[in-house]
């Protein structure tokens, strides 16, 4: 007979706590939430000091019923579902079904959380239990009464007015209208002209190029040289002025340091996976998921990253230990700082007790657990596992050569700049730029001869090249991402769904990797622009994220939170209700025109 049952949220993960628990525990999946609001108008009450009204999920009727089943055979239900808000709340809805159906009594209850899936962090989790968080559920409630009140009051006002079908969200919203105001801003854009010149110079047979910085005692900025027939006159005056030899002014040499990025947390994760390796956000913590919860590489299944939903840079002192002895033994000591680097969360709220994303044992080298790897998941382990390796690691030094050249009448001025790797550090591991071929102009190889001030070398070719600005860029999922987490809308988990709702919705579509609003989107948006400005708001949905997160740190009462939005927004609600469709679409028809 098992005394303890132990739930989790997915079944891969239990039959690896199993295998580290033993005989005396039996695990169980709840297969993610148990229970969620009645999706039917008055499932959040405000009249009634915003009762909610929650009913058992059917899919997950099954999981239920076998831990029902099995808790008939054990005196203590330990709850071990994710240590976030949302696995907070998966708990709390077990917790309070199973004591509905009168399932918990004369039972033991506890809480347990882990950020890694190995042995040791799982059995130490165990003996360390604690009581389930008010604050967190609470939080919980919150958010979802706040999206259920948006979302079922937005959407039938859409419909009356606009058009069956359409809905809005609290969040994917005003992500929606950074895409929709991202294409009136590349439809307004007019493209200017500009010009470079480029040199190819020789200096004791070797080749390199200067740039044109200075003319006729002028300085060259990005427009000097602003049509064709400029360039060409100053080409042609070029070759005439620098007939004779040219020589070298100054010479300049400084070393910079290039020190290494923070581990990651859920945000750079998937903006690193999107560049480096072509996933989407979806599909990135996807993967994650299935490193966290454990594969078996050998020696029984184990978790192979930690949790992958956190805004911490923090890594655990043991992992820090084991990281610099890796770094020392495999790299040598030059690849060793004196001290172990500390990271700053740039986060807003971040929950410094939790950690980076990072592999449980550094140990387990990307290249020797290949063979138990998908494709898609040895290409993000090794990801993580570099990243995390590499931040500490000795920066890389580089040694920067700037020459500047002039004719002898003074009349011009050239500049070429040289950039050599002299200790590579971090980068025998991981490289910080977007990809491989897009690293900055510094961080290549790019040599310059030995020169010294008076030198001359000689002008072998003039080299104009047209330019025009660029509009701003589209979104990517990973601009997205990074864009919502600097505005402070949304949180770590909810970003891939934000991306995936507007998609399934036909409010953007997604081609080469980039965002292109709907006419369905851009529709919404002018009328949530019109009517609803405030709450599609950044600062607004940003300031409102920051109250979920007292909320959870017990500042704040979350009825309150919900008051304070609701009287505003409902009044709202109410005002446009009055307007006829004709006053709604002449409202909204000048904001849809600026997209056609």
């Amino acid at each position: 007979m098992s005394n303890s049952l132990v739930i989790v949220e997915s079944p891969s993960k239990s039959k690896t706590l199993e295998s580290y628990l033993g005989k005396d525990f039996k695990v169980l999946a709840s297969y993610g939430h148990v229970r969620d609001l009645l999706p039917k108008k008055g499932a959040v009450d405000p009249d009634n000091n915003f009762a909610m009204i929650y009913e058992a999920i059917e899919r997950n009727e099954k999981a239920v019923n076998a831990i029902k089943k099995a808790l008939k055979k054990a005196d203590t239900l330990y709850l071990a579902t994710d240590p976030d808000r949302e696995g907070e709340a998966i708990s709390w809805h077990l917790y309070e079904l199973l004591k509905e159906k009168g399932c918990l009594e004369n039972k033991e209850v506890h809480r347990v959380a882990f950020y890694e899936v190995t042995k040791s962090a799982v059995k130490d989790a165990i003996k360390n239990p604690r009581e389930l968080s008010p604050n967190l559920i609470d939080a919980q409630q919150a958010r979802r009464a706040l999206d259920y009140l948006v979302g079922f009051n937005l959407s039938p006002l859409l419909w009356k007015k606009i058009q069956k079908g359409l809905s809005a969200g609290r969040v994917q919203s005003p992500a929606l209208r950074m895409i929709v105001e991202r294409e009136k801003e590349i439809d307004d854009f007019k493209a200017i002209e500009y010009w470079t010149i480029e040199s190819d110079l020789e200096f004791d047979n070797s080749n390199f190029l200067g740039r044109l910085t200075e003319y006729n005692n002028e300085k060259i900025k990005k427009f000097s040289i602003e049509n064709t027939a400029k360039a060409s006159d100053i080409k042609s005056n070029l070759e005439q002025a620098s007939t004779g030899e040219l020589l070298v002014k100054t010479v300049t040499k400084k070393q910079r340091k290039r020190q290494p990025t923070a581990p990651f947390i859920t945000s750079t994760l998937q903006q690193e996976a999107i560049r480096k390796l072509g996933f989407t956000a979806q599909w990135t913590m996807r993967v994650a998921q299935q490193l966290y919860e454990g594969i078996d590489v050998g020696d029984g299944t184990i978790g192979l990253i930690t949790y992958m939903r956190t805004d911490s840079v923090n890594l655990a002192q043991e992992a820090l230990n084991e990281i610099r002895s890796f770094i020392s033994s495999r790299y040598g000591e030059k690849s060793l700082p004196d001290e172990p680097r500390v990271f700053k969360t740039k986060s807003k709220n971040a929950q410094e007790a939790h950690e980076a994303v990072r592999p449980t044992s550094v140990t387990r080298v990307p290249s020797e657990i290949k063979s138990s790897l998908t494709d898609e998941q040895f290409k993000l382990y090794e990801l993580i596992w570099r990243r995390a390796v590499a931040c500490q690691m000795s920066s890389a030094v580089l040694d920067q050569r700037h020459v500047t050249i002039e004719n002898h009448k003074k009349s011009l001025e050239l500049k070429a700049v040289g950039t050599v790797i002299l200790f590579d550090g971090f980068y025998k591991v991981y490289k910080t730029k977007l990809s491989d071929s897009e690293d900055s102009k510094e961080d290549k190889q790019s040599l310059l001869p030995e020169m010294e001030e008076g030198q001359s070398l000689d002008l072998r070719k003039i080299l104009p090249e047209q330019h025009f600005t660029a509009p701003p860029p589209r979104y990517s999922e990973a601009s997205l991402v990074k864009k919502l987490e600097e505005l402070g809308i949304g949180r770590p988990s909810t970003y891939a769904s934000i991306i995936s709702v507007l998609a399934d919705r036909d409010y953007v579509k997604i081609e080469s990797r980039r965002f292109f609003p709907e006419e369905r989107g851009i529709i919404v948006t002018a009328f949530l622009m019109s009517f609803f400005e405030k709450y599609v708001e950044y600062d607004f949905t940003a300031s409102l994220e920051e109250k979920l997160d007292k909320v959870s740190d017990g500042k704040m009462q979350w009825k309150s939170l919900l008051e304070e939005f609701w009287g505003g927004f409902s009044k709202n609600i109410k005002s446009v209700y009055e307007y006829s469709i004709e006053d709604v679409i002449k409202a909204i028809e000048p904001l849809i025109e600026r997209h056609v």
